[in-house]
């Protein structure tokens, strides 16, 4: 590993050179980690930092009597286009009133007043709402601040209890793996609900969204509970209680049964977004007793029994006996996930008690004994007798599954492997596949004509995608799981592939192919917690200590536009840049400017992009697709994603497209590049975690450089800071499954 101390100089430029003496902070031990944006969820980006993303985003103040409570960063979650995350941001702040688009442009100073103009412009009709004071300027402002990418924040769930057991009830009703259409509210129930608006003081600019969360009646709901107003994103609590305050007057206090059922079913929705699919009871009390609530328990109990949450008991230790009483912990959760875990619980205990013909056998053994690997064939020979198998290992390990698949064409079965992200002619995508845009048919009972399926990047399934993915897996079919454990977790809420691993109900393989190089080898050691010196010769991994943020960022360009190109002969379009956070002098925003400025300038005409930008399109959380803008028109912006094109529409533009020279971890993780410049600055130390260091030093294939201004928050960072706990039943029900033997009907 080099340490290059100068930008002219960049050890990349001469990969000959003589290897420069790393920094003290360079050979301190293990290597970053961390997760986005401090939440990073949002189209998904993550983990934790010490404040939350709506805040470092500018999102609006308290608007009610109860100060908000603190909010702690971290949790897994996924990336948003906008950097609309889950998480809270622990990276640098923005205008709420600025859009994406418009926080991309602000940071190119040559186009200060072109972007002031543009502003004015468009934010023309809503100017007498910038007038607004008060709880109606906080609610504004907080709406701004979700459609200009600012998540709100997540709260209370860091200290997530460890992954409960519970022995599952009956097993729920077969789930639709297809979500109903979304219908926009008429204009009727939007102009009664600007109405119901206008009497408590809130901007008419939430009457869209009110009328889409709540329905048709949302007037009528928000007049009988204005808590209801919850539901919109971006609204905080103590601005809800504003809006109370001047619909109900004196009613409207702390302890009022509809507030308190309301704030039970916001704290978990905002403890989903961090990727929690249930939280302690007591966790919840006390986040309760954070906003106000007088008896939080009293307060969880009603919910309860409104039915508006749902309690499980789970076990504790083992099995006691007759006379003795079980020690639970006790959980709560809301209902979508309870049934999709417990759904996925199910087909998972469905497909690992499949038998299979042994007459087979000698046909599998053959194809194991033609393998390329000793772990493919391992791998061949466990599947070949097994329903269910997971299968764990790094970069080089993916070819294993891949010979998998070929070996199982060579017998005559249908196969599919689908991966998070776009990887290759044999492999679909996940979100594909559940579109029915890829992959293989379905039969007559809706699920997938195949006999082995195989998914790749196993740890980015939420308990949603994962149970639509189990439910439509066919009886007798063969289902290998197969990832990384160690690189940040899914955007969605769940622990899918560790709470499968943690169950260990089924075969688990762990692939002996170590990943290749200095890469490998100091990717592998940020893995078991140690940042260790490696030797490059070929300047494989380049250290550069940068002192500040503008220097971090004037490196970063160096090196994508200069050193690397010329080292290594791999073209500035095929270097990645990655970086904690979205925000601050050198998050992806700031970085995305300088490279567009050095790489492609130009005025911005379609929405802030110019052909040939390169981005990111983020059709929804946690799917950041590379791109590259091609033109715009009336219909949208149209882009060339690997050959292929897609027009985003113009409303969906500033949510779902941002510029790509610089991402998030969190919006790399699937996907490697032949170089990668990981940027570090100072004020992203408390971003940094095991995970996300291990994510990103990951993404390079054949040269890393890092532009390292943390000190030693880096080492701190991969020795003392794992991935955040997710509290989440899969490992319980699992195991309550397993136990007892029982098969899901």
């Amino acid at each position: 590993m080099s340490t290059d101390p100068q930008a002219d100089t960049a050890a990349a430029q001469d990969p000959a050179a003589p290897k420069a003496e790393p920094s003290a902070a360079a050979e301190a031990a293990p290597g970053p980690a961390s997760t986005e944006d401090a939440h990073e969820p949002g189209p998904a980006e993550g983990a934790g930092g010490a404040e939350s993303h709506a805040a470092a985003e500018g999102e609006a103040g308290d608007g009610g009597p109860v100060a908000e409570p603190p909010v702690s960063g971290g949790g897994g979650e996924g990336d948003g286009p906008a950097g609309a995350e889950s998480r809270p941001d622990a990276v640098g702040q923005a205008s709420p009133a600025l859009n994406e688009a418009q926080a991309e442009l602000a940071a190119q100073k040559i186009e200060r007043e072109r972007i002031a103009r543009r502003k004015a412009e468009r934010e023309g009709p809503v100017e007498a709402g910038a007038k607004l004071s008060g709880k109606a300027a906080d609610l504004l402002a907080a709406v701004r601040a979700v459609e200009g990418g600012a998540n709100p924040p997540a709260v209370y769930f860091d200290e997530a209890p460890a992954a409960p057991r519970r022995a599952p009830a009956a097993p729920p009703a077969p789930r639709s793996t297809t979500p109903a259409p979304a219908t926009a509210p008429s204009a009727d129930a939007v102009d009664t609900v600007r109405t119901v608006l206008a009497r408590g003081g809130a901007p008419e600019t939430l009457a869209a969204p009110a009328a889409a969360a709540l329905g048709e009646d949302a007037a009528g709901q928000l007049a009988e509970n204005p808590w209801r107003l919850l539901s919109v994103p971006g609204v905080r609590p103590t601005q809800a209680d504003g809006f109370a305050r001047a619909l109900l007057g004196s009613e409207a206090g702390p302890g009022d049964e509809r507030r308190t059922t309301v704030l039970v079913g916001w704290l978990l929705t905002q403890a989903g977004l961090k990727g929690h699919t249930a939280l302690e009871a007591p966790v919840l009390e006390k986040a309760l007793a954070q906003y106000g609530v007088p008896a939080p328990a009293d307060a969880l109990e009603q919910a309860i029994a409104e039915g508006s949450v749902l309690v499980f008991h789970e076990p504790l230790g083992p099995p006691v006996g007759e006379d003795e009483e079980q020690p639970v912990r006790v959980v709560v959760g809301l209902e979508g996930a309870a049934m999709a875990e417990e759904s996925l619980a199910d087909g998972l205990a469905r497909l690992a008690a499949g038998t299979f013909d042994a007459s087979a056998d000698a046909d599998w053994e053959r194809a194991a004994a033609a393998a390329p690997s000793p772990s493919a064939a391992e791998l061949i020979r466990t599947v070949a007798s097994h329903g269910l198998v997971t299968h764990t290992g790094g970069e080089a390990a993916r070819a294993e599954p891949f010979a998998l698949a070929a070996a199982a064409r060579e017998l005559g079965l249908r196969v599919c492997l689908a991966a998070h992200a776009p990887g290759g002619p044999d492999a679909v995508t996940v979100a594909g596949l559940l579109a029915g845009a890829e992959g293989p048919g379905r039969d007559a009972d809706g699920q997938f004509a195949l006999d082995l399926f195989v998914v790749l990047d196993a740890p980015q399934l939420d308990v949603e995608t994962a149970a639509a993915l189990v439910e439509s897996v066919p009886d007798g079919a063969r289902l290998v799981l197969s990832g990384d454990p160690g690189v940040l977790g899914s955007a969605g809420a769940g622990r899918v592939f560790g709470d499968v691993l943690a169950a260990r109900t089924c075969p688990q393989l762990v692939s002996r192919t170590p990943d290749p190089g200095p890469l490998g080898e100091l990717v592998s050691g940020v893995g078991i917690g140690e940042l260790n010196q490696v030797e490059a010769p070929g300047k494989e991994v380049v250290i550069v200590p940068v002192q500040d943020a503008g220097e971090a960022v004037h490196r970063a360009v160096q090196l994508v536009a200069e050193s690397v190109p010329r080292a290594f002969g791999i073209p500035a379009d095929s270097v990645q840049v990655i970086t904690p956070g979205h925000g601050g002098s050198a998050g992806t925003r700031a970085l995305n400017a300088a490279l567009k400025e050095r790489l492609n300038p130009g005025p911005g005409r379609f929405g802030g992009f110019d052909p040939g930008d390169r981005v990111v399109h983020v059709p929804s959380a946690g799917r950041a697709l590379p791109a590259r803008v091609v033109s715009a028109d009336a219909e949208g912006l149209h882009l060339d994603r690997a050959g292929a094109r897609i027009v985003v529409p113009k409303d969906l533009v500033e949510s779902q497209v941002r510029h790509g020279w610089a991402v998030t971890a969190h919006q790399a993780v699937g996907t490697r590049w032949p170089a990668v410049v990981v940027v570090l600055p100072g004020d992203a130390a408390q971003a940094l975690s095991r995970d996300w260091v291990y994510t990103a030093f990951g993404r390079g294939e054949r040269h890393l450089s890092v532009v390292h201004g943390v000190d030693q928050a880096l080492p701190r960072a991969v020795a003392e800071v794992p991935a955040k706990p997710r509290t989440t039943r899969l490992t319980g029900l699992l195991t309550a499954l397993a136990t007892a033997g029982r098969q899901p009907e």
